[in-house]
């Protein structure tokens, strides 16, 4: 059973923006956490952003400014708005949900983001 789907990524210049999204099922989407991680190769997976179910939201400090999250709970749907996208943005984006404290992780199964200079 999917239980997370993501979408949106793709091949853009530097400068560029893309928006990824990422259908979950309600009872991942309506958990403590959802959030967007990538990964590029010879790099362990980081954490992109974060928002909880209070509406707090956490960025790494390299998209700060650039990326936003955000959630629409008619749909389901979490999306990571990127602009002003550099070549260092490359990787492929995961979307993650953590539904209970301490409990298991839901992943999505990737979309490649690729910046090109």
């Amino acid at each position: 059973q999917v239980q997370l789907v993501e979408s949106g990524g793709g091949l853009v210049q530097a400068g560029g923006s893309l928006r990824l999204s990422c259908a979950a099922s309600g009872s991942i989407f309506r958990g403590i956490a959802m959030g967007w991680y990538r990964q590029s190769p010879g790099n362990e997976r980081e954490m992109v952003a974060v928002i909880r179910f209070g509406g707090s939201i956490t960025y790494a400090d390299s998209v700060k400014g650039r990326f936003t999250i955000s959630r629409d709970y008619a749909k389901n749907t979490v999306y990571l708005q990127m602009n002003s996208l550099k070549p260092e943005d490359t990787a492929v984006y995961y979307c993650k949900g953590s539904p209970l404290p301490g409990g298991r992780e839901y992943w999505g199964q990737g979309t490649q983001v690729t910046v090109s200079s």
